[in-house]
């Protein structure tokens, strides 16, 4: 039990670290592709802004945390850490594979499906899933598509009596997305290792150790770059004018800051990338459909996999 135990923690800290260094770059996509930050110095900035928005959001906004943490419950602790496991994986697996084609994947909307794709292999034996938080969590993944693109295009109008937009003003914005990206993702994710590391035995480790672990792997995974996710996301897939990039990071910044401050569960892939749409100029087609196609895959595929792991490790 205790290999066990050991072994979901070491996926749940890599499932953070493949967050930072697969969602993050969506933070500084915008800042790269407008020219305001070169990709060494968008990274640095990233990742010290995830380590810094993880850390103090979830002493300050901790519903989020909570609401992730009630999605499903267990009576057992067998089946608590065979569906942690199987979740895990699933996340680990789909993330990659998108990240090897440089498509941007919600690891918020994967969490949620792989968690339910494990309770339902479990048969309802052991686990299930809570409507209220569950429904919560799938309305603030939702929300974060159609209010990215709104709150961009309203910054986009208002930025459009300023006739030119200085390169700091760039760099803050880029910085408030990465704090909201830290502030979300890390209260998801440090709930899941709370979890494991409360299955482990009478002795857990103190919260605010685990909240700094949390951000301290974030941050690593970011310091990767991305690059692929960055190119696409920030020079692909829409033509952008530093006020057009400044209007999408401020659009997008503020819903993550805001569903965090409700409590709202929210996919900082989707509201950036939605953002994006909302304030660029010249959308490509055929990569929006790529993201389009990824993300209406996400949780039927994660939902799957969690579902065969989970078949896979049962006795």
């Amino acid at each position: 039990m205790a290999g066990t135990v050991f072994l979901i923690r070491l996926l749940v800290l890599a499932v953070i670290f493949v967050n930072g260094w697969t969602d993050a770059p969506n933070a500084i996509a915008t800042a790269v592709g407008t020219g305001a930050l070169s990709f060494r110095r968008a990274v640095a900035l990233a990742a010290g802004c995830n380590f810094a928005g993880a850390a103090v959001s979830c002493l300050l906004f901790p519903t989020v945390a909570a609401t992730v943490g009630q999605l499903a419950s267990f009576s057992d602790q067998q089946s608590a850490l065979t569906a942690l496991c199987a979740a895990m994986l699933s996340i680990l697996v789909w993330a990659v594979t998108a990240w090897r084609f440089g498509l941007p994947t919600s690891e918020s909307h994967a969490l949620l499906a792989g968690l339910s794709g494990a309770v339902l292999a479990l048969g309802g034996q052991g686990a299930a899933l809570h409507p209220g938080p569950w429904v919560r969590t799938l309305a603030g993944l939702l929300l974060s598509l159609p209010a990215g693109a709104a709150a961009a295009r309203l910054c986009a109008r208002w930025l459009s009596h300023t006739p030119h937009t200085p390169k700091t003003w760039q760099i803050l914005a880029a910085a408030l997305m990465a704090l909201a990206h830290g502030a979300q993702d890390g209260q998801k994710f440090l709930a899941l290792l709370l979890l494991a590391d409360t299955l482990g035995g009478p002795a857990p480790a103190p919260p605010l150790a685990l909240l700094l672990l949390t951000a301290a792997v974030m941050a690593a995974g970011t310091a990767l770059g991305g690059r692929p996710i960055v190119e696409k996301v920030g020079c692909q897939l829409a033509r952008l004018t530093p006020s057009d990039g400044l209007a999408a990071d401020l659009g997008a910044g503020l819903v993550l800051a805001g569903c965090s401050v409700l409590g709202l569960p929210v996919s900082t892939t989707h509201a950036k990338v939605a953002a994006i749409c909302g304030a660029g100029r010249r959308l490509s087609v055929e990569i929006a459909a790529q993201m389009a196609g990824v993300w209406a895959l996400t949780f039927p595929a994660c939902a799957a996999l969690a579902w065969v792991f989970t078949r896979l490790m049962l006795p």
